[in-house]
């Protein structure tokens, strides 16, 4: 390997165009003739060229070599473009291999290496573009390492045809992976254990799929375990019977995916002509399996079939379509007549998913005897019919478990807390028959069970449907919806159609007086904190769009019209797109879209997925599956935020008191074979017992590190000690991994807070909870440094919060105004003017010196990101300002001494932040500047620069015609031309002394830093 000669220009023609080392090839001239006076004293203008040729003649007959060159000579042109051609048809290189830039210690420009190889076995030529492979040193320097250089020498291993090189790289890294496993067992043992050769690639090939090629899903640790089992079950069928068995994994645990993932893998890995007939009982549930497995690829419209009727699935069937989606209610037939055969295949997996009740019955005894020698599997969120172990009869035994608390702990879904909120008019029958519940799951009742409904059960629906009851009802949604702590989306779960539409038009109505209410009280309130905190709610409410979402069936016009009610508009809303295409269900899926409750009775209760639903408001009947799939609505987990809150859990509203059945529900079908002593859904009581624990152990800990806050709430004006709350966070800030756990602390109890929302407030607890965010508030003035007033605003509306409530059971709430304000000015700073000699002197007299250093390095530190942001240059203060930080952190400075370095530190900041002034540049031209400047210029230099720095930002943003054009970046001819206008405005103003070599890399620094602005659309570039 050899250097190149960076610094050799202008070697005399006449020296060298009879050597044979250097002419065999061609010889690089100027890219004019020189005039005949000066016709021998011609000069190679660069010696790059040169140099290669002499390698290329210096080869032995299976001589080899390489020479590391700089990016320019890849793309010569001109007589050193006619060299390269020539050596390419000689057949005399081998590979090219670009280098990322700064891989040298004396100068930073890219480069690519050349290798040579004479006795070349064809004539193919291998690139390797390794610009983003490297080793980061120090800011300025790089380099490979051992394996990046293995990484890429494998390549051209495998380009020659040596398998065995990557087959011992890859088992070598295996073997090293494999040890570390070990060594770290404990931490590690479920990685381990994925890492099994034959596991991960099983993961690999079977459980990572593409929904609309845009994201990439991959299973989770019960989806690959429970797809597995079912999959080892598939392969003895014929042990089995027919009989694969029972896939529960709870609701909002991706069980529609690993139905995916299972069909996929039976597809890949085993020979037959299989064929999946999809069984779900709700139209918009087969829509959605449908959709998922067409946008995942795993089957083409061609192949999968959604028939009408039965004697079209029999067609579609003996077509082997590949997939079949279709409803348990396609097999209805007339009764006293034999069920015809549909198919007499036994390579069918039928999958029934979430068809409960329709299993048992005559439906499903008609699908067994049409497709008598399927295989036949249920997918299912909640075990079918619970723990008198029927499903053995119908599917052989669970294949694979993942229960509600399992998935909780697991983080698949968010936790289940419930509040029971009965009014006082409701009268409790604990005997209701089950045809009643059975009558009630089914949306679209017929005119016999309607009828059934409302003579055989009218006095439960006289009690349900009252209408004072559900006026109480709408009145406490109203309080209760824009009071919660996390601001998900809402659904309210009404006894039928009818109640649906009510419970909405009340609502609204009541809705829009509170809102007046409100205003009323706002101009009334001598308290700006109230004030605050009521146009706060005031701004949500406004933003709030409401539905009611039910089925459509016919003649309901009429219907509702004999009830009093208009369905035309909310049937028109149902059905309308909006000026996005989007229809209601997208709307309410999206996390930012304003329609945020929604009234229902059936619809969207099972197979519906929408993040952000947080609260449930049920005054329905329910029990067994059905109430488990309900109350699973509020499961999801997101990572949506409303107003920086953060869904932690889902929440269930009871006013029918439903969750006298959720005991039994949560044994029958949330437990699992074991049974849990744990209820997995809890009463929200037990949050604020919670909470009361966090707050205690937070006070404890504060507690041994001389943060008495036990005392401070002692005080009858806690607030207005800000002189302890000072001290306090001097003490905190003294040490960072103090900070960071008392940030842990009130992180959880403010979760937690937020969770209780808002039957929480009026509690002593609530004190507590603003004296831990009134205090961290304080820290991250300085820490982040936020305007105190805001934090001081946001503990004042948490306190003024209280709630006095009058009486429960009618739901009457009055809110208490609390009057009092809290004010602290943070410091502010400004950089062109800070006198660091007051600085100085301020700091040697100060009480609170951890307050001060945080201060002034917080400051820093947000100065600087500013600066880094203008200037690409200025990377160098990031890495000294790291080692100021990391050297006190270590104790090799005292609090003086970490003051004093912080100080100077900004005194040079200070003096950068004002050089584009003293250069008379704008910022971006003193970042052009920095990049093109060299060491130890002239003052004629330095302005010929500054110049260049000008007319380059001049030419890419004012000329005509447009240079960078939009999106640029993103095409290699339009790349080239951007290129090229660089380099031709550099060469028209960088001064003479720039050589050839120096010019290359400066056209190749502004240009990457260019492309790098651009990629993440920053500054003038983008």
């Amino acid at each position: 390997m050899a250097n190149p000669p960076f610094n050799v220009d202008d070697v005399s023609l006449s020296s060298v165009e009879k050597d044979i080392r250097f002419n065999t090839h061609g010889i690089p001239r100027n890219k004019s003739k020189a005039p005949k006076a000066e016709q021998g004293k011609e000069t190679v203008p660069n010696a790059n060229y040169l140099w290669i040729n002499l390698f290329a003649t210096s080869l032995k007959p299976e001589g080899r070599a390489a020479l590391v060159m700089a990016n320019s000579a890849s793309d010569a042109r001109h007589s050193e473009a006619e060299i390269r051609r020539t050596l390419i048809e000689r057949n005399l290189i081998y590979g090219m291999l670009t280098l990322p830039s700064n891989m040298f210690y004396t100068v930073t420009l890219p480069a690519t290496l050349w290798f040579f190889d004479k006795a070349k076995p064809d004539d193919s030529i291998l690139f390797i573009d390794a610009r983003n492979i490297f080793t980061q040193i120090d800011r300025a320097h790089r380099e490979f390492s051992e394996e990046q250089i293995q990484n890429i020498a494998v390549i051209s291993h495998l380009r020659k045809g040596r398998r065995d090189e990557f087959i011992r790289l890859v088992d070598s890294y295996f073997a090293a992976g494999m040890e570390k496993l070990g060594e770290n067992r404990d931490r590690v043992g479920p990685v381990a254990g994925l890492c099994a050769p034959e596991k991960l690639l099983d993961y690999v090939e079977n459980f990572i799929i593409f929904y609309k090629e845009s994201q990439k899903i991959i299973a989770q640790n019960h989806q690959f375990i429970g797809v597995n089992k079912a999959y080892r079950e598939f392969q003895r069928r014929e042990e089995k019977r027919g009989k694969l068995g029972v896939f529960w994994h709870t609701q909002g645990s991706g069980k529609s995916f690993s139905m995916i993932f299972y069909a996929r893998k039976i597809f890949r890995r085993l020979t037959g002509n299989f064929t999946f007939v999809v069984i779900t009982d709700r139209d918009d549930l087969d829509g959605q399996i449908y959709r998922n497995f067409l946008n995942t690829g795993t089957v083409q419209k061609s192949e999968a079939a959604q028939p009408k009727n039965s004697e079209e699935m029999r067609r579609f069937l003996g077509q082997n379509k590949r997939l079949v989606f279709t409803l348990i209610q396609k097999f209805r037939w007339p009764k006293g007549q034999e069920y015809p055969l549909l198919s007499a295949r036994d390579d069918i997996i039928v999958i029934v998913d979430e068809a409960h009740r329709t299993q048992y019955e005559s439906l499903a005894e008609n699908m067994r005897k049409g497709l008598p020698n399927a295989n036949y599997l249920a997918f299912t969120g909640t075990p079918l019919l619970g723990r008198d172990r029927k499903t053995n009869e119908w599917f052989g035994d669970y294949v694979s478990e993942y229960n509600f608390k399992q998935s909780m702990d697991d983080g698949a879904t968010v936790p289940l807390f419930y509040e029971k909120r009965v009014p006082e008019v409701t009268i409790q029958n604990e005997d209701l028959s089950e045809e009643f519940y059975e009558i009630l799951e089914d949306e679209n009742l017929d005119d016999t069970q309607q009828a059934k409904l409302e003579k055989k059960f009218a006095q439960e629906l006289e009690v349900i449907k009252r209408d004072d009851r559900l006026e109480t009802i709408a009145k406490d949604i109203v309080y209760h919806f824009p009071r919660r702590g996390y601001l998900g989306k809402g659904l309210m779960i009404a006894v039928d159609k009818f109640t649906a539409v009510k419970m909405y038009d009340k609502t609204q109505r009541l809705w829009k007086e509170e809102l007046r209410n409100l205003q009323g009280r706002i101009s009334q309130s001598a308290s700006d904190i109230e004030k605050a905190r009521l146009k706060k709610i005031v701004e949500y409410m406004r933003a709030v769009q409401m539905a009611v979402v039910i089925s459509e069936e016919a003649g309901e016009e009429e219907k509702f019209k004999k009830q009093g009610l208009d369905i035309k508009p909310h049937r028109a809303r149902m059905n309308q797109l909006d000026e996005h295409g989007h229809d209601i269900e997208y709307n309410f899926k999206d996390a930012e879209h304003p329609l945020q409750l929604v009234f229902v009775c059936a619809m969207w209760l099972t197979g519906f997925d929408a993040q952000t639903v947080s609260t449930l408001y049920l005054d329905k009947p329910m029990k067994d599956h059905t109430l488990m799939q309900t109350i699973a609505r509020a499961n999801r987990v997101t990572p949506h935020q409303v107003n920086g809150v953060t869904k932690t859990n889902g929440e269930i509203v009871d006013y029918y008191n439903v969750f006298r059945n959720m005991k039994k529900a949560l044994r029958d079908y949330a437990q699992g074979q074991e049974g849990l002593e744990e209820v997995p859904v809890r009463e929200k009581a037990e949050l604020f017992a919670l909470l009361d624990d966090a707050v205690e152990q937070g006070l404890t800990f504060c507690q041994e590190k001389d943060v008495d806050l036990r005392a401070l709430l002692e005080r009858r004006e806690v607030f207005k000690s800000i002189e302890q709350f000072k001290l306090y966070a001097d003490t905190l800030l003294g040490n960072d991994e103090w900070r960071k756990a008392f940030n842990v602390y009130e992180n959880t109890i403010s979760s937690l807070y937020e969770a209780c929302k808002p039957e929480i407030l009026g509690r002593d607890v609530v004190r507590s909870v603003a004296v831990f965010q009134y205090l961290r508030g304080v820290i991250d003035s300085i820490i982040e440094q936020q305007d105190i007033g805001a934090v001081s605003l946001r503990i004042g509306q948490l306190l003024d919060e209280s709630v006095v409530v009058n009486d429960a059971e009618a739901f009457t709430r009055q809110d208490h105004s609390a009057e009092y304000q809290i004010i602290k000015r943070g410091k502010i700073w400004d950089l062109s003017k800070i006198n660091f000699e007051k600085l100085k002197e301020d700091f040697q007299h100060a009480e609170y010196k951890n307050i001060e250093i945080a201060d002034l390095r917080a400051f820093i530190q947000r100065k600087l990101e500013q600066m880094l942001q203008q200037n690409v240059t200025r990377a160098d203060f990031a890495q000294r300002l790291r080692q100021i930080v990391d050297k006190y952190n270590a104790g090799g400075s005292s609090t003086e001494n970490y003051f004093e370095e912080l100080m100077n530190f900004a005194k040079e900041m200070q003096a950068e932040d004002e050089r584009s002034v003293r250069e008379g540049l704008t910022e971006d031209e003193l970042e052009l500047f920095d990049l093109l400047k060299k060491e130890k210029m002239t003052q004629e230099e330095t302005q010929k620069v500054k110049l260049a720095a000008k007319s380059l930002l001049h030419r890419l943003l004012e000329a005509r015609p447009k240079v960078l054009v939009q999106d640029w970046h993103k095409d290699s001819q339009t790349q080239k031309a951007v290129r090229s206008e660089v380099e031709k405005a550099l060469d028209e103003n960088l001064p003479e002394s720039y050589d050839r070599v120096l010019f290359r890399q400066k056209c190749d620094n502004v240009f990457e830093m260019m492309l790098d602005y651009a990629n993440n659309g920053l500054k003038w570039v983008a």
